[in-house]
């Protein structure tokens, strides 16, 4: 146990850019960033693309859908990719594919078209799986809920910037003279660029393992064997992962936190302006706020939920989980009531908190449920995400339903699903191995100090 241990990183050192877990760390979080960049990056310039495109709410709302529900096929797929074939390769064909309908979005010309190109930028969503999955495999258990929350909170981080950056790029071809119905096509080149960039960076300095790439691994496990290395058991844990109620009530909780990220996102902007009467930078800086907690929020959950872990086992884990969830459908009760801008800035705030909290406290539970199949696991419960946002995104298209009194729905649902957290439970056998787990990794962490 020990000797596997050992090839984990047992901690986070920011500043260590040599080392193979942490390069990755700091490489796939960019990696991330940049994709929920180019993810989101239409989003605050939806007021614009509105007036081109004459867009009526019931078509923006399509489109909000159209981004995330081609993401939970993807994510599912992507899981079982990382599992086959290892994260490296994934990402990089995910990075250097991906950033092409980012680049041409700026071809649309009618509601069809936009629709048809943020429903194929939404496969780019997969890249959370690919993230998660690559910090699971990077670090010790006792420290592996705050590497995959920083890294995943750091990622979505690029959900906030968005909301700032991309106004003010489009400012930035205003100035040089293009019109507004090029410039917002223009901004939207940005981000792919980088996306391309960060495929090629992600080929050359990452690797799948700690202790190699999948590909060289098979071939010195074939040799040391003399047998060539038999696939079909990964088939057999995805369907295990896929049989396992814990995952699924993960992925109801991770559609009650990260679905309920990707919608604000999506409407953010859009939301304040309309509602306060704020002009498009403003809005965007606003709602820019609710992203930017991800610098650290996401990271707490995961934190806390290692400190719950090492102190209490999976229990603790489960049960900050339920806590910061309850505690985020309250605040998005109160945020869907607020009138005054100050406030609503002000509840938004800890709203924000309490989703990333919840989202990194899940994925500090996720490496626990099935260590065969972390690719599946990873992709159901982050599909599940994607598919709070979809039905979200039903709820926000109807005319007949204010976007306040949506928020105020979905509150009320994430309430009621912060109690699926119960329904996740690890058996005596596996609490001990997990607390084994957890002794040898700070065992390790001791005898590396000394």
């Amino acid at each position: 146990m020990k000797e596997f241990i050992s090839k984990k990183a047992t901690k986070i050192n920011l500043l260590d850019f040599k080392s193979l877990p942490m390069r990755t760390f700091h490489i796939t979080w960019f990696s991330f960033f940049i994709c929920f960049f180019g993810w989101f990056g239409i989003a605050p310039l939806m007021a614009v693309v509105r007036e081109e495109l004459q867009l009526t709410k019931e078509q923006i709302g399509s489109t909000i859908i159209a981004s995330v529900a081609i993401t939970v096929l993807a994510r599912l797929a992507i899981g079982w990719l990382c599992d086959r074939i290892g994260p490296r390769i994934t990402y990089t064909y995910l990075l250097i594919l991906g950033a092409i309908p980012v680049i041409a979005i700026g071809l649309s010309n009618s509601f069809e078209t936009f629709l048809l190109f943020r429903l194929t930028i939404g496969i780019i969503g997969a890249s959370f799986v690919i993230t998660q999955y690559h910090s699971s495999v990077m670090f010790a258990p006792n420290v592996v809920g705050t590497a995959n929350a920083t890294t995943a909170g750091w990622g979505n981080l690029g959900g906030g910037v968005t909301q700032m950056i991309m106004p003010l790029l489009f400012a930035g071809f205003i100035a040089l003279g293009f019109s507004d119905n090029s410039s917002w096509r223009y901004a939207m080149v940005v981000p792919g660029i980088i996306m391309i960039v960060m495929g090629i960076i992600y080929y050359k300095y990452t690797k799948d393992t700690p202790e190699g790439n999948f590909k060289d691994l098979k071939k010195i496990k074939e040799a040391e064997t003399g047998q060539a290395d038999r696939s079909g058991k990964r088939e057999n844990t995805f369907m295990t992962a896929v049989k396992d109620i814990r995952v699924w009530a993960l992925f109801f909780i991770y559609a009650a936190s990260f679905g309920i990220e990707l919608t604000i996102n999506n409407i953010g902007a859009i939301y304040y302006k309309d509602y306060f009467d704020l002009d498009l930078k403003t809005a965007g800086l606003i709602a820019g706020l609710f992203g930017l907690m991800n610098l650290f929020a996401r990271s707490l959950g995961g934190y806390f939920g290692d400190k719950a872990g090492i102190k209490w086992g999976l229990k603790g884990r489960i049960l900050f989980l339920f806590t910061v969830l309850i505690l985020e459908g309250i605040m998005l009760i109160t945020f869907s009531q607020m009138r005054l801008l100050p406030m609503a800035i002000a509840v938004m705030i800890l709203f924000s908190l309490c989703v990333q909290m919840a989202e990194g406290a899940t994925f500090s539970i996720v490496p626990f449920v099935n260590k065969k199949a972390v690719g599946a696991v990873s992709g159901i419960v982050g599909a599940g995400g994607n598919v709070g946002a979809v039905l979200a995104g039903f709820l926000l298209r109807s005319e007949e339903v204010s976007y306040p009194n949506a928020l105020l729905i979905l509150g009320i649902c994430v309430a009621v699903i912060s109690l699926f957290s119960f329904l996740v439970r690890f058996s005596e056998k596996e609490e001990k191995i997990a607390g084994r787990e957890i002794k040898a990794s700070l065992e390790n962490l001791v005898s590396v100090k000394n």
